[in-house]
């Protein structure tokens, strides 16, 4: 009898002692993902034709907030062309023109969409980028 206890006890300690090893692992994988997923991921090619994309400019609204306004042209109605979520490093500011699936139920007026993005908290910024993907298709400077 005191054998059965000794070895229940025994291997109760060995589970518990793997058990912390695993929970340590799960740490340092779930933070490695929180750590990757928190680096921005930026398209690195672009779907978009030389001459598909036209019209950018950048002005303020009335919060001081920069307005990057655009027109880009796709030929295939299952995607529509969109600006991804704005970066801002200092007085400089990019956006990224991506080509998501057209989840609006039809296609644009002679397959050419009108963008438009505002960059929130962005009254120190002087210069905005459009990118696709490695390519710069406009360098816009900003009026004080």
């Amino acid at each position: 009898m005191k054998m059965r206890w000794i070895l229940l006890a025994a291997g109760a300690a060995g589970v518990t002692g793997c058990s912390q090893g695993t929970e340590n692992q799960a740490s340092a994988a779930a933070n490695a993902v929180s750590n990757a997923a928190s680096a921005k991921k930026h398209p690195t090619y672009c779907f978009f034709a030389e001459g598909t994309t036209k019209g950018w400019k950048a002005s303020r609204d009335t919060k001081g907030n920069v307005v990057v306004k655009g027109t880009a042209t796709l030929e295939d109605r299952r995607y529509k062309a969109s600006l991804g979520d704005p970066e801002i490093a200092g007085t400089a500011a990019s956006l990224w023109l991506t080509m998501p699936v057209n989840d609006t139920g039809m296609g644009a007026r002679d397959n050419s969409w009108d963008l438009s993005a505002t960059v929130p908290d962005s009254a120190a910024v002087e210069s905005v980028k459009v990118m696709c993907g490695k390519k710069t298709l406009a360098d816009l400077p900003l009026k004080k």
